[in-house]
């Protein structure tokens, strides 16, 4: 739990720094995988967030499978999909927690900072955020959380696909004519590490709330705070 907290806390504080947007004035859409869905490597469960401001979008990815079985279980990429029908834009900023899987399903929590993917423009008559198609590839795919006991050989020790994006990765995408009325007309997630080969289509899901720019700075001030309080009673 210590390890989920801190890589959350990281993965908002590194989103401020390297540059992932908040629009204050902006609407959200959520796609979820369906209930039950699964590829041929098993089980897979994520949402993505989507939220259009004045020229941006902010994407934050999230896999909730508990305790994976497969690489073919965790999100290398997302194609989307805009109701004004952009098909160009530019990644303007990401950022992750790294997470790699040693044997037995030990972990170690790595940086915080971006993450590495790739914007592919006009996939599918839309955009498309990889994993794949990155320099870093096959790593930094998005696992979600832990234990890890059931982790086979393509993720646990795994030197290519280590190390893992842990749980949620954040997007800022830039894109010409989008405002706070574009809306997210579509989603697919993709799993595993073979381009396209286990395309899950993503149903609308319930908004998730979205921090208002004032409020993310009090958050950092706030945890900038707590940090020197306990550093001072430490010493």
């Amino acid at each position: 739990m210590k390890n989920r907290i801190t890589g959350l806390i990281g993965a908002t504080l590194g989103a401020v720094s390297l540059g992932v947007a908040f629009p204050a004035s902006a609407a959200t859409d959520t796609f979820v995988t369906p209930t039950g869905a699964s590829t041929s490597d098993g089980a897979v469960d994520a949402t993505a967030t989507f939220v259009t401001g004045p020229g941006t979008i902010t994407i934050t990815l999230n896999d909730l499978l508990a305790n994976p079985k497969s690489v073919g279980q965790l999100i290398s990429d997302i194609n989307f999909t805009l109701s004004n029908g952009a098909t160009t834009g530019t990644l303007s900023g990401s950022s992750a927690t790294q997470i790699s899987i040693g044997s037995g399903g030990s972990t170690t929590v790595g940086s915080t900072g971006a993450t590495g993917w790739v914007l592919n423009n006009g996939v599918s008559g839309g955009l498309q955020l990889d994993a794949l198609g990155a320099p870093t590839a096959p790593s930094e795919l998005i696992i979600g959380p832990g234990p890890y006991s059931n982790a086979n050989g393509s993720i646990a020790a795994n030197k290519p696909h280590n190390p893992f994006l842990d749980g949620t990765a954040m997007f800022t995408v830039d894109v010409t004519g989008v405002t706070a009325a574009t809306t997210v007309s579509g989603a697919v997630f993709s799993f595993g590490t073979t381009e396209g080969a286990s395309d899950v289509t993503g149903t609308p899901g319930t908004p998730a709330s979205v921090p208002e720019p004032a409020t993310l700075s009090l958050f950092g001030l706030g945890l900038l705070g707590m940090g020197l309080m306990r550093r001072r009673k430490n010493s």
